[in-house]
């Protein structure tokens, strides 16, 4: 018996679709066979198409919240007993 092994992304082991229409079929037919709502989404390191559970939302959410962690890298705090940075 022969089985179909898909192409995984190096990076988050997600199956590779060649282009959205396969991507939106496969979302499709999981949401047939098991009720697992998902959506499709390009990779930024393997330009290939993925699915993800997270909606077209809270992907943004997620994104805006790691812009706003990096911009709170800036200098580092004191972590001296007592500190209190001055207000401005």
């Amino acid at each position: 018996m022969h089985y179909f092994t898909p192409k995984r992304c190096a990076s988050s082991r997600k199956i590779m679709y060649h282009d959205k229409a396969q991507a939106e079929f496969a979302a499709r037919e999981a949401f047939i066979e098991r009720g697992a709502e998902l959506w499709v989404y390009r990779c930024d390191y393997c330009s290939e198409w993925h699915l993800t559970h997270h909606g077209p939302r809270e992907e943004r959410l997620l994104r805006g919240m790691d812009r706003y962690a990096a911009s709170r890298q800036g200098k580092p705090r004191s972590r001296k007993r007592g500190f209190k940075p001055r207000k401005r």
